[in-house]
C-alpha cells in the first residue's frame, strides 16, 4: 500500500499503524506540560478548552481531569471514535477541520506536539491561525506547540530502524523544499507499507508574519515544555502564546 504526500495526513493519522509507531510517546511529560501551561495561564477550573487536532484525545483526557471542560477535534475520524468512549459531561470529541472555526468560544485553544504546517494548501496555515482566534472569547488565549526548526534540522537522524509490536519501521528523514519529509517504510502481514510524513519548516519570523497578518498579537514564547525562554539553537520546541 503505497501513500503519497498529497494529503498524507488524511490517510496516515486514521491507519493503527500511526499510533503504533508513536504510542511510546511520553505521556508524563505531556501532563507536566499541561500543568505548566494551565497554570502559567491562570486557566480556572471549569473554563472552557478546545484542544485542536487532539488525535486520540491524550491531553484533553488529561485536561479534562485537571477540571477543565474540553472539546477535542481531529480530522481522523478513527481517532474521534477511539477518544469518544471517554467522554463524559465536560468531555467532548468532534471530527473538525481545525482550518475552520468552531461554533463555540473558549478560554483558550491548543494546538500541541506540532499538528501544525502539514496542509497541501499554503494559506490553511494562516486560516488555522485565524480560525483560532475567532474561537477565542474576549479573555482567551491562543497556543501552538511546534518544533523548533532550527533545532530539529541540526539534530535530524537521516535513517533509522524502530521496531514497535513486531513491526520494523524503516524511516528516512530529510529537508526538500522548505518541508521536513519523514518516509516510513514497513511491511505486516506480507504487505508492504508507505506513508510520508510532511511538515513546513517554519520559523518564529513565519509565525510572526502569519501573526501579523491575521490580527493576532504575539504574548510570549517559550522553548519547552518547562516554559524556558525561547533559544533558536537549543530549544527542542517553540511555544507561542498569542490573543
Amino acid at each position: 500500500m503505497l501513500k503519497d504526500s498529497s494529503m498524507w495526513y488524511a490517510s496516515w493519522f486514521d491507519t493503527p499503524y500511526y499510533h503504533i509507531l508513536y504510542k511510546d510517546r511520553n505521556h508524563i511529560e505531556a501532563s507536566d506540560f499541561m500543568d505548566n501551561l494551565t497554570h502559567y495561564l491562570n486557566l480556572e477550573e471549569g473554563e472552557k478548552i478546545l484542544d485542536l487536532a487532539c488525535g486520540k484525545g491524550r491531553h484533553s483526557i488529561y485536561l479534562n481531569k485537571l477540571g477543565y471542560d474540553v472539546t477535542g477535534v481531529d480530522l481522523s475520524g478513527n481517532s474521534i471514535q477511539y477518544a469518544s468512549q471517554f467522554e463524559n459531561d465536560t468531555l467532548k470529541f468532534r471530527v473538525h477541520d481545525m482550518c475552520r472555526p468552531y461554533s463555540e468560544k473558549f478560554s483558550a485553544v491548543f494546538n500541541l506536539f506540532t499538528s501544525f504546517g502539514y496542509f497541501d494548501k499554503e494559506e490553511d496555515n494562516l486560516n488555522t491561525i485565524k480560525a483560532i482566534k475567532s474561537d477565542l472569547n474576549e479573555i482567551g488565549l491562543g497556543v501552538i506547540d511546534f518544533m523548533n526548526v532550527d533545532y530539529v534540522i541540526s539534530n535530524l537522524i537521516p535513517e533509522e530502524t524502530k521496531e514497535v509490536n513486531g513491526i520494523a519501521f524503516n524511516i528516512k528523514r530529510y529537508v526538500e523544499d522548505g518541508y521536513i519529509f519523514k518516509e516510513i517504510r514497513f511491511n505486516d502481514k506480507d504487505e508492504d507499507f508507505f506513508f510520508t510524513e510532511r511538515v513546513k519548516a517554519i520559523t518564529l519570523a513565519d509565525f510572526q508574519e502569519y501573526f501579523k497578518e491575521a490580527n493576532v498579537d504575539l504574548l510570549d514564547i517559550f522553548g519547552d515544555y518547562q516554559l524556558q525562554k525561547f533559544d533558536q539553537k537549543t530549544s527542542p520546541r517553540l511555544i507561542l502564546i498569542f490573543k
